[in-house]
């Protein structure tokens, strides 16, 4: 066993890889089933020369790291569903002035206050379109305690990277598990791009990336940000050829990466006649209903869902191969099934599966389905 081999929690996995990755400025409410990322970096913060911040609220939590991000931080906060609402405010001004943060939203049963020790994934379609307006959020799922600590080091370097807010989507499960890792980094820690001259600097010219370059506050660049509409320049405007230059530009910059941003991950999916697309913690059983399948003849295969978002569709099919029928678990009453049905029409059989009780999806379970519903 590797000397980086060590045993942890997935909130605990998170903290660490954010760390790893050069996180230093976490603000954060204490929220069930994230409290213990807020409780190891209050802790660790100080121990590697960062800062902690108890906030008053989610509100206060999201926009003190929008502060500290555009003064050069690498920063976290992390929540769960209800503190996640909180947030969208927040959320959206921060896709507006292009800021580099990292929300982990361990998802747990709602609506409202729900469950708040069960887990669900009932945040799939919210950590999209959650807040108001075009917007374009980066958003990765873990589904292991291992992914979980790659993840938060893959979310702070696609934050740095494309200068955009980047949400990592765990669950209780996963939150709570605790499994042996390698804490060996598995990529290069990426930078933000500064500005190499203070004449003539505006906050949000780009060059062929279409990423900005950021003056961290307090450098002596003249900076201006706002949640309106604005040019280059960083002030407002109610142009519209400006406003539709505006988002486009900040879709084109992830779009124009997918080969960079998106990651998914396929098991068998070259033979398949069915096929389990899923994330997070149920595709954990998922990989055991396939193995059980082929080991009694079925072609059965796999897609798990790394990057959520973007969503690319001509990729998702590409992945899918020749499978005519689809099978999606999820803990929701129907999100992500809602995706893979716009993306496939009538050409593919597309199957639900979802649970609403607060517990998982066994492997036992989809094999009865599978029977079940003679797929």
């Amino acid at each position: 066993m590797s000397e980086a081999t060590v045993l942890m929690q997935g909130n605990e996995a998170v903290a660490e890889g954010a760390i790893a990755a050069g996180v230093r400025f976490y603000a954060g409410y204490p929220i069930t089933p994230s409290s213990e990322i807020a409780e190891i970096m209050a802790r660790r913060m100080p121990q590697v020369g960062g800062t902690f911040i108890q906030m008053e609220d989610e509100i206060a939590s999201v926009t003190a790291i929008i502060g500290a991000s555009m003064a050069g931080k690498k920063v976290l906060t992390a929540t769960s569903g209800p503190g996640f609402s909180l947030m969208q405010e927040g959320l959206g001004y921060a896709c507006m002035v292009e800021a580099p943060i990292v929300i982990l939203d361990s998802m747990r049963y709602g609506p409202s206050t729900g469950m708040p020790t069960k887990v669900s994934q009932m945040d799939l379609m919210q950590t999209r379109w959650g807040t108001h307006g075009d917007h374009w959020i980066i958003v990765l799922s873990p589904s292991s305690v291992q992914e979980s600590y790659h993840l938060a080091i893959r979310a702070v370097n696609l934050a740095e990277k494309y200068r955009n807010p980047v949400i990592l989507l765990s669950d209780e499960t996963v939150s709570h598990l605790r499994e042996p890792i390698d804490t060996a980094l598995p990529e290069p820690i990426i930078d933000r791009r500064l500005p190499a001259q203070k004449t003539g600097y505006q906050p949000f010219k780009t060059d062929a990336t279409l990423v900005p370059t950021i003056a961290n506050l307090g450098t002596g660049f003249r900076t201006t940000y706002t949640g309106l509409v604005h040019g280059e320049s960083g002030f407002q405007t109610a142009n519209g050829h400006v406003a539709e230059t505006l988002v486009q530009r900040m879709r084109d910059k992830l779009f124009n990466n997918l080969d960079d941003i998106i990651r998914l991950e396929t098991d068998h999916s070259d033979d398949a006649d069915i096929l389990f697309m899923s994330f997070g913690i149920t595709a954990r059983g998922v990989t055991e209903a396939v193995e059980t399948l082929r080991s009694r003849g079925r072609k059965a295969g796999s897609l798990r869902f790394i990057t959520l978002f973007p969503f690319d569709d001509d990729r998702v099919r590409q992945a899918a191969g020749p499978a005519k029928t689809i099978v999606v678990p999820e803990l929701n009453s129907g999100q992500l099934v809602l995706l893979l049905k716009r993306v496939f029409g009538d050409t593919r059989r597309i199957v639900p599966l979802n649970k609403v009780n607060g517990d998982l999806i066994s492997p036992a379970e989809m094999l009865t389905f599978v029977r079940e519903e003679n797929l």
